[in-house]
């Protein structure tokens, strides 16, 4: 987070007002912020409540007509945050994003296109999913994702590690859903987002993205990707997508990916018999993923009458 901040304030910061919204830490980071920056706005949460209302409590708090949602992960490269907020407060678009770099200048997703009914979802099944890429890749389909934007690029949804929103469509479109406790809240909002006006990516922007260490810290998960569904980390990440798909798409969707799931388990189990049966490498984890991977399926449908009912009910699977 220090770090964060340091290289937001090595920027322009005339005229912005930088909120922290500390979701519950428990340590001592408010004591050494404030020392180091008292310009600082702190919001005390007083438990961990997740991604979209923490960030709706920054957004009730911020003054200006122009809102970022910034991860503490992060760190601002020549003056990105300024760069974007000038360009976004004079274009068409209501929210924009920057290209989100690793450590090692390599390019993150920053921007992504919807499916229809999230079908390139199926494409994150254990063991059955990669044969479903393969098939799609093979008859050209359009990827979802933007792999790297180089200049100003339309997108269905961003990254919510930098999103940079204009109160006036957060007026129209509404907050984020406090449904959700970590995962696919920004796709969701920046579907309703997109009625109001076109989303972008400023490709040439950049900011450094060390992604997924908060939350595997929280999950005490070794993966820091969204693609593994046999932990804790992964039961919270396909209970958010499935919200996603009912808030979204409707209780067909949702019903579609809910059996994809189930449906899954039996070819799983039977590609891993047979890797038994050929002594492959490797064998034992793979059982103990797909365990978790079962375990995880089962725990998601048990919620299954409270995601179609479609009730307030906050998702958080700790």
């Amino acid at each position: 987070m220090l770090q964060c901040l340091q290289s937001i304030y090595a920027g322009t910061v005339a005229g912005i007002e930088v909120i922290v919204v500390d979701n519950a830490s428990g340590d001592d980071s408010r004591q050494q912020i404030e020392a180091a920056y008292p310009r600082v706005i702190w919001l005390q949460m007083t438990y961990n409540s997740g991604f979209a209302r923490a960030n709706n409590a920054g957004i009730r708090q911020a003054a200006g007509d122009i809102v970022l949602l910034l991860n503490s992960d992060t760190l601002n490269v020549k003056n990105a945050i300024f760069s974007c907020f000038e360009r976004l407060e004079k274009d068409r678009f209501v929210a924009a994003g920057v290209q989100l770099l690793n450590e090692d200048n390599t390019p993150q997703i920053s921007g992504n296109f919807f499916m229809r009914g999230g079908l390139n979802y199926l494409m994150t099944l254990p063991c059955t999913g990669e044969l479903l890429r393969r098939a799609a890749l093979s008859v050209g389909m359009k990827k979802t994702n933007l792999p790297e934007a180089v200049q100003t690029t339309e997108v269905d949804w961003i990254n919510g590690a930098f999103l940079m929103v204009k109160k006036q469509a957060i007026t129209k479109a509404g907050f984020m859903d406090e449904d959700f406790f970590l995962y696919s809240e920004e796709s969701e909002w920046c579907s309703r987002l997109g009625k109001h006006g076109p989303l972008c990516i400023y490709g040439d922007l950049h900011v450094y993205h060390l992604e997924g260490g908060s939350s595997a810290t929280t999950f005490n998960s070794a993966t820091r990707g969204y693609r593994v569904y046999s932990d804790r980390k992964g039961l919270q990440i396909m209970v958010s997508n499935f919200l996603g798909f009912r808030k979204q798409y409707g209780i067909a969707w949702y019903l579609f990916h809910q059996s994809a799931h189930l449906l899954n388990l039996p070819v799983y189990f039977a590609v891993l018999v047979m890797k038994t049966l050929l002594f492959r490498s490797g064998i034992k984890a793979a059982w103990v993923a797909f365990g978790g991977y079962t375990a995880n399926v089962f725990r998601a449908l048990s919620l299954a009458p409270r995601i179609i009912s479609n009730k307030p009910y906050f998702y958080k699977l700790l």
